[in-house]
């Protein structure tokens, strides 16, 4: 395939999450409280084989890949989507920087669905500029460190079974000081809490109180785990703008519909200019934005020297797309669409996150506007 079209395997496989997810994993997410862990949903994903997607025969799932399943899953079901997603973020820095025991301890767990993972960068002072953190690993004098201070705005924690956290060893200032640790949940001495958010998944706090780490939880080499973590969100980047656009469709769709269905003035809504252009104008921004995701996954995939930028512009584009059709269809729909328990309700909740987490949009900017001057 180019960057621009599907071969008919992958159109066919994206039928069959969007039909799986349906009828297996939409059900659960309905079951569920929001704001919590959803273990079942997980399972699900880990008994489908859809988690095993992520890490295709130990490997590294494809970005292109990766894109695909995350917005099929997000047409149908954004928790099934952002349950599937949140593994691979927690865990790729164990595959791809980890030892082979930490694999063998977590990797397998996660994949089936019984381990649920988080990917620990945020602090309460430290988002967008993740270089800032301060969260300190402090020597314990026994070649370990001892961790302490806070991380906050996490995915799945305090219920998470392990987090990947980033904290400073000291090496050298700025994103050279910081290393990669592998913590499990029961380490004494780490807490948390969650945060009442505008969310259906968990997102909360976890504190460190002299947590201890040693050589054997380090993900790659002390001092390099700024590397690991823009190694995995160099991979997810380009896919949150999948997800955006997996929202962005459903919305569309959702719009197409009752514009066809819904009679006034005489008659359907579609008939009338207003309503006929602004939906046409919808199409080909996602339309161009599911294109240049699909652009930025391939020259991930291919190795191309201008992933940064490319991905940037792919999360900028699809993210503020999202958010422009699920406000357009909530307005098409009218009262009926903020209804508690409407799917635009539901996706107008959920899009909104997607264009600060990862990067805010101004940060994709920045990003941007930086290699061009490259």
């Amino acid at each position: 395939m180019t960057a621009f079209a599907l071969d008919s395997d992958d159109v066919a496989w994206c039928a069959e999450l969007r039909a799986l997810t349906a009828d297996r994993l939409r059900p659960l997410a309905e079951k569920a409280e929001p704001g919590r862990v959803n273990r079942p949903l997980v399972a699900a994903l880990g008994e489908l084989g859809l988690l095993r997607r992520l890490f295709p025969d130990g490997g590294t799932v494809r970005a292109l890949d990766l894109c695909l399943l995350r917005e099929s899953l997000a047409q149908e079901c954004t928790e099934a989507e952002t349950a599937l997603a949140l593994q691979g973020l927690g865990a790729c820095p164990v595959l791809q920087s980890g030892t082979e025991e930490q694999r063998a301890r977590w990797l397998p767990e996660v994949t089936a669905g019984r381990a649920v993972a988080a990917f620990a960068l945020s602090e309460p002072d430290a988002g967008s500029d993740a270089a800032a953190l301060t969260l300190a690993a402090e020597p314990d004098g026994a070649g370990g460190w001892r961790l302490g201070g806070e991380k906050c705005w996490i995915s799945n924690a305090p219920e998470a079974d392990f987090a990947t956290v980033f904290a400073r060893t000291g090496e050298a200032p700025g994103a050279r000081g910081v290393t990669a640790f592998l913590v499990p949940a029961d380490r004494p001495g780490l807490s948390g809490e969650h945060l009442d958010m505008l969310s259906p998944h968990p997102i909360g706090t976890l504190v460190f109180d002299g947590v201890p780490v040693s050589r054997d939880d380090v993900l790659g080499e002390p001092g390099h785990g700024f590397g690991v973590a823009m190694r995995t969100l160099n991979l997810f980047r380009p896919s949150v703008g999948a997800f955006a656009i997996g929202m962005a469709r459903a919305a569309l769709d959702a719009a197409l519909e009752h514009a066809a269905t819904r009679t006034a003035f005489g008659g359907p809504l579609k008939d009338l200019q207003s309503v006929s252009h602004r939906l046409a104008d919808l199409a080909t921004r996602v339309e161009a934005a599911r294109l240049l995701v699909y652009a930025a996954a391939a020259a991930y995939d291919a190795g191309a020297a201008d992933v940064a930028k490319r991905a940037a512009m792919a999360k900028l584009l699809a993210t503020e797309t999202a958010q422009e059709t699920v406000d357009a269809a909530v307005q098409i729909h009218g009262a009926r669409a903020l209804r508690r328990g409407h799917l635009l309700e539901h996706l107008y909740r959920e899009v909104r996150a997607p264009r600060i987490y990862e990067g805010a949009t101004e940060v994709q900017r920045t990003i941007i506007a930086r290699e061009l001057y490259r």
